[in-house]
């Protein structure tokens, strides 16, 4: 429960509010793309806000009350605003990735199914985003509130991260392969339990992790075999949540359904994020899960009663599901702002085509090439002495990432004419060898 908001820090409450209230109606604002003096101009008012709070607030202290729990959802906001603006190398944009870090590890460790190679990318990731922001303090770049807050969600984070390792720790040199065979068969069993029949009987094909051969011999190739074989465990796995749900008890039916939705949604977006996705999209999902993660007691799902009806490990599983299908999709978020994102696609698209002409070879004539040199033309004549120009006269980000794209192009376009001139000289070359040999005759 949140503790009451002191008197000294009420006015603070209502700025904070009010910014986050601005916020909202900007992420609503589908008619236009952010302008990054909008944003801008929130991210001075917020942090001046944040200043004010720490000049009355003791540093030793741990404070939770209403003023905190707004400020992360104006963070929040703000974060996933810098994320479509395309500015993911920034403070502000690392907000949100930690957050949904954080809550993607504190899941891991209360399920205790993880290995080493679980934690290394969370490893990396907290690496990278570390150095964003050390980047950012040494320039002076952005304000010492914003810095000093991202070094407490990176503390968090390191705390859970220590937890999950020590836990691996305590195992013994001899147990570490036994452990990590352990938890790929508790995963193998989750996934199969779904299937009867012959299926159970799969996993006989493999020995201590590895596929064999005819004769016991350990073909090549392991690894690609091994991530083919996970991919089915994730999609067995998703089959037997299916199968299960018809045992959710129907207190639980409304929450079963709504994260069912929930994970549809985000599934979706990972496959069409280049083209649909809106960063700040993801703020709704966020807030979704959130509140239904906090219907939990001494992590289960209870009813009315105080029960705990059947059903928990679907609604676990969808849970967890949802939280690591945002996280993947803010950590592939591109260095591109939104208003740039159709031209990088659509010079994407370009690129693969004439990759795949060049690939198969001519010949060719101008006709065939005339698409490509058309759509080049045309984003070519979108930039203004030399680059891309937004709507409000300023430059988004991405430029040099859609400059690569089109110079890319105009070089395979170059490539195709020249095979093509080279077909024609060819041609000639062999037509004046006809009409020499018929004189001759």
């Amino acid at each position: 429960m949140s503790a009451p908001v002191a008197q000294e820090e009420l006015p603070i409450l209502e700025a904070v509010i009010n910014i986050r209230n601005r916020l909202t109606a900007l992420k609503r604002d589908r008619a236009e793309f952010i302008k990054p003096s909008d944003v801008h101009a929130l991210y001075q008012a917020v942090v001046k806000q944040v200043t004010k709070l720490n000049d009355v607030r003791d540093d030793n202290t741990t404070y939770n009350n209403r003023v905190d729990t707004t400020l992360a959802d104006v963070f929040s906001l703000l974060s996933l605003c810098y994320l479509t603006l395309g500015r993911t190398k920034e403070c502000p944009a690392v907000y949100s990735q930690l957050a949904s870090m954080r809550q993607f590890l504190s899941h891991m460790e209360e399920s205790g199914v993880y290995n080493e190679s679980d934690l290394a990318p969370f490893q990396r990731r907290l690496s990278e985003l570390r150095h964003i922001v050390q980047q950012d303090a040494e320039s002076s770049k952005h304000p010492e509130a914003m810095t000093k807050l991202l070094e407490r969600q990176f503390n968090e984070c390191d705390v859970i991260m220590r937890s999950l390792q020590d836990s691996l720790s305590v195992l013994s040199v001899e147990l570490v392969p036994i452990h990590e065979r352990l938890v790929t068969i508790r995963r193998q069993l989750v996934a199969l339990a779904a299937k009867e029949g012959s299926h159970k009987a799969e996993i006989n094909k493999r020995v201590d992790g590895k596929f064999l051969g005819p004769g016991g011999i350990m073909p090549a190739s392991q690894a690609l075999c091994t991530s083919l074989i996970e991919e089915c465990f994730d999609i067995l796995q998703q089959i037997k949540a299916q199968d299960e749900s018809k045992n959710v008890a129907s207190s639980l039916k409304p929450i079963h359904d709504r994260l069912n939705e929930l994970r549809a949604e985000l599934e979706n977006l990972v496959l069409t994020h280049r083209w649909s996705l809106r960063e700040t999209d993801l703020y709704n999902y966020s807030m979704s899960l959130h509140e239904i993660d906090k219907m939990r007691i001494d992590g289960k799902f209870v009813d009315t009663e105080g029960n705990r009806p059947p059903g928990q490990y679907v609604l676990l599983y969808l849970l967890r599901r949802c939280y690591g299908l945002i996280y993947r999709l803010l950590s592939s978020s591109e260095p591109v702002s939104e208003e740039l994102i159709p031209i990088a696609n659509k010079l994407s698209t370009v690129k693969k085509c004439l990759n795949e002409v060049y690939k198969f070879g001519g010949p060719f004539t101008p006709r065939d090439l005339y698409p490509y040199q058309l759509a080049l033309h045309q984003i070519d004549s979108m930039r203004k002495d030399g680059r891309f120009v937004g709507v409000g006269g300023y430059i988004p980000e991405g430029q040099g990432i859609v400059m690569a794209h089109l110079n890319e192009c105009h070089e395979l376009l170059e490539m195709l004419k020249e095979s093509m001139d080279e077909n024609e000289d060819d041609q000639d070359y062999d037509d004046e060898d006809e009409s020499e040999t018929g004189v001759a005759e």
